[in-house]
C-alpha cells in the first residue's frame, strides 16, 4: 500500500494562538481593540522586526521582517506583543494531540505545521476528503486559520501546502509548479537558482543531477530528490503508536466527566481481555479525552507491576484525578475517550504462597503505586544496587514505580555476622582527627565533631583500590587513592565505619574520614 501524508500548515499559529489564549498581560489590549491588527516582534540585531503578523496586517500589507518603526508608520493602530516560542510550540503540540483521532502518526512539522500519516485511516471518516472537512471545521472552531495538502511524501505534502497557489492535474504537476523556494534551501540559494533562470521545481527537475550538485551544491540536489520522491524521508511520530489500545466514540458529545470516566472503566475492561490474550501487563496506561472542538486533555498512570486489573487502573486514574489543580474540563462534551497501553510486559498467572507472601508484595506494590500517582513519580524512590565496591556509589535511588530487576543484588553478611556496610552513609564523608599507635595501623582514638571517641575494639581494614577501569581520558596519569575501612566499636558502645584515604606510599599524610553509623 502506497503511503498517503496530509500536511497541515497554521499560517498564523503565534496571532492565532494569542486571540485563542491570550495570556493576562496582552487580554486587556486585545479586549479594547479585539479587531485592531495584531503582531510579535523580536530582536534581531539590536533593532525590533516583525516576526508573525495576523491577517488583517499581512492585508495592510505589513510583511515579516520589517522594523516596528516602519510598521507603525504604515499601520498606526497595530497590537505589537513579544513572541513566545514555548507558547507557540505548546498550542502546537495540543493540537496534534487533537489530530491523534484521525491517526496515531502524527508528528510536529516545526515551527508552524504537523505531518499525519493517513494511510490506512482515511476509510474510517468516508474518505480523505471527509476526514479534512473534518479537520477544518474543528480548527475553524479554534479560530486557527490553516492550510492543507496531501501527497505521497512527507515532504512534497510539506511544501504544498505552502507552496501551492493554483490547483493542478495530478500531484507531479502540482509538485513541478511549485516554485524552487518549496525547497527549503538558504536565502541566497534560493536567490541564485531563480538568477540562473531556474525559478520552479520543474525547470531545476529538467537539469542533470550532476549540473545541479556542481553548481548549486548537493543539498540542492538532495531537497530536489525528496521532494520529487525520489528518496524516501520518513516522518518521526510525536508518539509511538501503543501496542494495546480501545476507544468508544459518541454520536453526541457528553458533557458529564462522571459518565465519562464511567465509560472508561469499560474500556478499561476491553483492554484488560486483550492483555489476557497476549499473556501481558500494562505498566503505563495513557487515557485521552477528546473534546469536540479539537482539543484533548490526556492522564498517565504507572504502575509498579505489570497489571491488567481493570478495577485497580481506575482506582489510580481517580488518584490522578484527585490531585489534579484544574479539573478535567469537557467544554462542549466529549465525542471520544480512548485508553492506550504504551508499556507492556509479560503478565503470567502465578501461584498463591500459602504463607501469604505474594499477597504481600501485591498489596507493596498497590501501597507503591498509589503513593507515585498521588505525590508523582519522582516523590517515592527506592535503592537499588549498583555492580561496584565503591561505597557511595553502590546504590542509587531511583523511582519506586520502576520495579525493574536490578543487574546486581545486595550483598548479604552470614547469619550470626555483623553486617558488612552501615545503614547511614554520610555523603560527604566526615573529616575526622585520628591518633593511631603505628601509621598504618587501626584508629586508637578520633575526634568528630568536637568530641573525642575512644575506641575500645576494631575490625580491619578492608581495603577498597579506585576502580582504574572507569577513570576518564586523561586520568590515567593520576591514579586514585586506596582506603583502608574499619569497623569501630567505642566504649560507650557506638560503632562506627572510618577510614584512611590514601596509603602513606601514595601520600605522605593521608587523611581519615568518618562514612558511617551502625545501628
Amino acid at each position: 500500500m502506497s503511503r498517503r501524508y496530509l500536511a497541515l500548515w497554521f499560517p498564523f499559529l503565534p496571532t492565532d494562538r494569542l486571540r485563542r489564549r491570550p495570556p493576562q498581560i496582552c487580554a486587556a489590549a486585545l479586549e479594547a481593540q479585539p479587531d485592531a491588527p495584531l503582531g510579535f516582534v523580536e530582536k534581531v540585531k539590536g533593532a525590533l522586526r516583525l516576526s508573525a503578523v495576523d491577517r488583517r496586517a499581512q492585508t495592510l500589507g505589513l510583511a515579516l521582517g520589517i522594523t516596528l518603526a516602519d510598521a507603525r508608520a504604515r499601520v498606526p493602530d497595530l497590537l505589537v506583543f513579544e513572541r513566545d516560542d514555548h507558547a507557540d510550540q505548546d498550542w502546537l503540540e495540543r493540537i496534534a494531540d487533537g489530530c491523534a483521532r484521525y491517526t496515531p502518526l502524527v508528528a510536529i512539522d516545526p515551527p508552524d505545521g504537523l505531518i499525519l500519516d493517513i494511510v490506512g485511516c482515511a476509510h474510517l471518516f468516508d474518505g480523505e476528503a471527509a476526514l479534512i472537512a473534518d479537520i477544518e471545521a474543528r480548527c475553524a472552531a479554534l479560530g486557527m486559520a490553516l492550510r492543507h495538502a496531501t501527497a505521497a511524501t512527507p515532504t512534497a505534502a510539506h511544501a504544498l501546502a505552502r507552496y501551492q497557489a493554483l490547483p493542478a492535474a495530478d500531484e507531479a504537476s502540482a509538485i513541478r509548479r511549485l516554485p524552487v523556494a518549496a525547497l527549503g534551501l538558504t536565502p541566497d540559494a534560493t536567490q541564485g537558482l531563480v538568477r540562473a533562470g531556474l525559478k520552479s521545481i520543474g525547470d531545476l527537475a529538467t537539469r542533470p543531477m550532476a549540473t545541479i550538485a556542481a553548481r548549486f551544491g548537493g543539498d540542492a540536489v538532495d531537497a530536489l530528490r525528496q521532494l520529487l520522491g525520489e528518496v524516501d524521508r520518513p516522518i518521526a511520530p510525536r508518539r509511538t503508536p501503543p501496542l494495546v489500545l480501545a476507544e468508544r466514540r459518541f454520536a453526541e458529545p457528553i458533557a458529564s466527566t462522571d459518565y465519562a470516566l464511567r465509560i472508561l472503566g469499560e474500556i478499561a475492561a476491553e483492554v484488560g481481555h486483550q492483555l489476557e490474550e497476549r499473556k501481558c501487563g500494562g505498566r503505563r496506561f495513557e487515557a485521552t479525552f477528546f473534546r469536540s472542538d479539537g482539543l484533548t486533555r490526556m492522564l498517565a498512570i504507572e504502575t509498579s507491576q505489570p497489571t491488567r486489573d481493570p478495577k485497580r487502573a481506575m482506582r489510580l486514574f481517580r488518584e490522578r484525578i484527585e490531585t489534579l489543580r484544574d479539573p478535567i474540563d469537557p467544554g462542549f462534551g466529549f465525542d471520544l475517550i480512548r485508553l492506550a497501553v504504551p508499556v507492556i510486559e509479560p503478565l503470567a498467572a502465578a501461584q498463591l504462597k500459602l504463607e501469604g507472601g505474594a499477597a504481600n508484595e501485591a498489596q507493596l506494590a498497590a501501597l507503591v503505586d498509589r503513593l507515585s500517582t498521588r505525590l508523582g513519580r519522582d516523590r517515592v524512590r527506592r535503592f537499588v544496587p549498583r555492580d561496584t565496591h565503591i561505597p557511595e556509589q553502590a546504590q542509587l535511588a531511583l523511582p519506586a514505580i520502576d520495579a525493574s530487576a536490578p543487574a546486581s543484588t545486595w550483598p548479604l553478611s552470614d547469619p550470626g555476622d555483623p553486617p558488612m556496610r552501615p545503614l547511614h552513609l554520610f555523603d560527604p564523608p566526615q573529616p575526622i582527627e585520628v591518633i593511631a599507635e603505628v601509621p598504618d595501623g587501626p584508629p586508637h582514638r578520633f575526634r568528630w565533631r568536637r568530641t573525642l571517641h575512644e575506641v575500645r575494639r576494631f575490625e580491619g581494614p578492608e581495603r577498597i583500590a579506585t576502580e582504574w577501569w572507569r577513570r576518564r581520558d586523561g586520568a590515567a596519569d593520576r591514579p586514585g587513592l586506596t582506603r583502608d575501612y574499619y569497623r569501630i566499636e567505642d566504649v560507650r558502645g557506638r560503632r562506627f565505619w572510618i577510614f584512611r584515604h590514601g596509603l602513606y606510599d601514595e601520600k605522605p599524610d593521608p587523611g581519615w574520614y568518618l562514612h558511617g553509623l551502625f545501628a
